[in-house]
C-alpha cells in the first residue's frame, strides 16, 4: 500500500506487542502517537512511562461506561440468550478500531496501528486480513469483521515475527525488562471464571434464571444445573453430575432453562448454520474450490463448502465432521492463510430439515 503521511496512530496497551509495534514503527521513519484506551481496571501507568521513555506523544482515552455499555452488556446478554460470545471480535469493529479511527483523525493521523499477529494483503482490489506467521498467536480470527475503510489505513508490524522473535527484538533495543512480561489476560475484562463475572455484573442473574434441570436427548430430566447462562457448548468439567460415564453439554435452551447432557458422539456434525455474516467478496467465497472454516480461535480450519439459502443465512457443509458447533461463536473462513469472510454461528435448532429442504444445493 501506498503511505500518505507518516504519522501514525498506536493503540499502546503498555504491554510487549504494541511496545514493539511503536520501536518498530518509528525505526520505519513512522511519527508515533500513541492512544491507551482505558477500558477496565486501573489507570494504564506502564503506558504512561512507555510512551515518556520512547519520546512520543502519548493520550490517556477513558472509555470505560461506552465499553461496560457495548461489549460488556453484549457479553452478559449473549449469555443470557443461551450463546456462547467472544468479546474480542464485537470489541474491535465497534469499539477499539473505531475509537483508534476517530482519534487518528482527531491528531492528523492517516494510519493506525496495532500489535495484531496478522499481516493485511491486497488482491483483486480488495483488502484481505492474512494469518500471522506465528500460528500459536496468529490473531485473524479476531478481525473478521473489520471492514474495507478501517483495513486500509491500518498497519499491523508484527505479522512477520513470531512473539520469541518480537521478545528479542525488544531485548536488543534495551527493553529487556519487557521482553521477559508474561502475556495479557484473552478478555481484558475478566480474572479467573466468567461465571463469577456474570454474577459481580449482573446480581440479579440468578434469581432472574435460577436453577433448571439437566435433560437427555429425549427430553428426559437427568438432575440439576446452576442456570443455562453457565454452560457452554460442547462443555464437559464442572457440570457436577454424576452418570456414570462422560457427558457433555449438546444444547441449551435459554427459553426452558434447560440444558441437554449426550455422548461426545453426539457432538459431531457436517453442517451448520451461519447469521450476520461479512465477506471481502461472496462470490469468491461461495466459489472457492480450497476453502476451510475455523469455528473457534485456535481451533484447526475444517474443509468446507457454503451456499446462501433463500432466508440469508448460509450453510455450511463440512468435508469432514466438525465438533461442539457453539452458537455466538465466530466462523472465519479461510483460503490458505487469507481471510475471505465470517459469521456468527446461528442456532442450530431446525437443521435438520435446513438440510433435507436444501440437500440438492451442494450438488
Amino acid at each position: 500500500m501506498e503511505k500518505g503521511n507518516r504519522r501514525v496512530l498506536v493503540g499502546m496497551s503498555g504491554g510487549i506487542d504494541s511496545t514493539a509495534t511503536c520501536l518498530m514503527l518509528r525505526e520505519q521513519g513512522y511519527e508515533i502517537v500513541g492512544v491507551t484506551m482505558r477500558v477496565w481496571g486501573n489507570e494504564p501507568q506502564d503506558a504512561r512511562e512507555l510512551a515518556a521513555r520512547m519520546g512520543i506523544e502519548h493520550y490517556v482515552v477513558d472509555e470505560r461506561i461506552p465499553f461496560k455499555e457495548t461489549v460488556v452488556q453484549n457479553f452478559i446478554d449473549e449469555y443470557k440468550r443461551g450463546r456462547t460470545p467472544n468479546p474480542c471480535v464485537m470489541c474491535n469493529p465497534l469499539f477499539k478500531f473505531r475509537v483508534l479511527a476517530e482519534w487518528a483523525d482527531k491528531m492528523n493521523c492517516d494510519w493506525v496501528a496495532t500489535g495484531h499477529y496478522s499481516r493485511i494483503e491486497e488482491r483483486n482490489e480488495h483488502l484481505y486480513i492474512v494469518a500471522g506467521d506465528d500460528d500459536k498467536k496468529d490473531q485473524s480470527y479476531f478481525l473478521w469483521r473489520l471492514g474495507q475503510n478501517v483495513l486500509k489505513r491500518c498497519i499491523f508490524p508484527l505479522g512477520n515475527y513470531t512473539k520469541v522473535k518480537v521478545r528479542e527484538y525488544l531485548a536488543s533495543k534495551g527493553y529487556e525488562a519487557k521482553s521477559k512480561e508474561g502475556e495479557s489476560m484473552e478478555v481484558c475484562f475478566i480474572q479467573g471464571d466468567y461465571r463469577e463475572f456474570l454474577r459481580e455484573q449482573c446480581p440479579e442473574l440468578d434469581r432472574e434464571v435460577g436453577p433448571g434441570w439437566f435433560v437427555n436427548s429425549e427430553g428426559v430430566k437427568l438432575g440439576q444445573h446452576k442456570g443455562a447462562p453457565y454452560y457452554t457448548i460442547g462443555q464437559r468439567k464442572g457440570l457436577e453430575i454424576a452418570l456414570g460415564k462422560p457427558v457433555y453439554v449438546l444444547k441449551i435452551n435459554p427459553e426452558k432453562n434447560t440444558v441437554m447432557l449426550g455422548d461426545a458422539e453426539k457432538l459431531k456434525t457436517d453442517y451448520m448454520l451461519l447469521e450476520q455474516e461479512q465477506l471481502v467478496d461472496e462470490h469468491e467465497l461461495l466459489t472457492c474450490s480450497d476453502l476451510s472454516v475455523r469455528i473457534r480461535y485456535r481451533s484447526r480450519p475444517i474443509p468446507c463448502r457454503v451456499k446462501r439459502l433463500a432466508d440469508g443465512r448460509l450453510l455450511v457443509r463440512f468435508r469432514e465432521s466438525a465438533s461442539a458447533i457453539t452458537p455466538g461463536q465466530s466462523a472465519v473462513f479461510y483460503e490458505g492463510r487469507r481471510v475471505l469472510g465470517g459469521a456468527f454461528i446461528a442456532s442450530q435448532r431446525g437443521i435438520g430439515l435446513v438440510i433435507l429442504e436444501n440437500q440438492d444445493l451442494f450438488g
